[in-house]
């Protein structure tokens, strides 16, 4: 098996590489490439290894652009510390993505996988496809971008990242604006928003909040049961994150 491996991290190329030879005893390492140019130089010089092992953030760019100045049909095994790619990482060829500091096991996983979808007579299994169905769908999904609010007896429009945050009062729901710090009724309940907004940008803290990430200045608490949120603007509401919601806020920070 010819892998290329693009790697601008030296450490984590020659990591890569030791982890490839673990991995599969028939591996062969043609080439490390750090950047666009080397990347797209590779297989302009008529190279085709089988597998290619791509970091998303090279040298001088992202690795996306290599193939508008190549022609690359070797599937790919993406190797990335950031998950906002996955779309677009699939649609160029890539069989997997792994996330950084890449696992053993994790790389063994797609290596089969590579394997299986490379030899006729190893098809994907039935739960396989079905999980890449639904990573596909996952990843595929767009979410609200702009929200009708009511003024006086007008309808104007805000854009997600006008909000700070989304509050119900009884049965109505509300937008509140980021640094406007202004509000106004909108025709969702928080149940309708928390399908159709952008989970990497916005958190149901509680049953009656949602908060935009870009908003919030300070969480207090994390060591005690109680979490409270503060934005980075004036707030009529005490914001607290449901104790059963913690975790899930402390992750999503994190992400």
């Amino acid at each position: 098996m010819k892998v290329l491996i693009a790697e601008d991290e030296p450490l984590a190329a020659e990591r890569l590489s030791s982890l490839l030879h673990e991995c599969h005893e028939a591996v062969t390492i043609t080439d490390c490439v750090d950047s666009v140019e080397g990347l797209a130089g590779h297989f302009n010089s008529g190279q085709n290894p089988d597998l290619l092992l791509l970091d998303i953030e090279l040298s001088d760019g992202k690795s996306f652009e290599a193939f508008n100045k190549a022609t690359i049909n070797t599937p790919v095994i993406f190797t990335t510390a950031y998950d906002q790619y996955a779309l677009q990482a699939f649609r160029h060829f890539g069989i997997d993505y792994l996330l950084k500091p890449i696992q053993k096991t994790e790389l063994q996983k797609a290596l089969d996988k590579f394997q299986k979808m490379t030899n006729p007579g190893q098809a994907l299994s039935r739960e396989e496809v079905s999980v890449l169905r639904q990573w596909v769908q996952k990843n595929s999904k767009s979410y609200r971008e702009r929200f009708l609010i009511k003024a006086g007896n007008k309808l104007q429009f805000k854009t997600s990242g006008d909000v700070a945050y989304f509050y119900a009062d009884g049965k109505s729901a509300y937008l509140v604006s980021y640094k406007e710090n202004r509000k106004y009724l909108i025709d969702h309940t928080l149940e309708e928003l928390e399908g159709v907004l952008d989970p990497s940008s916005f958190f149901r803290i509680s049953r009656k909040f949602i908060v935009h990430v870009q908003a919030i200045a300070e969480v207090k608490g994390l060591i005690s049961s109680r979490v409270e949120v503060k934005l980075s603007q004036p707030v009529e509401h005490e914001l607290s994150v449901s104790r059963d919601r913690v975790a899930a806020f402390k992750n999503w920070l994190n992400q």
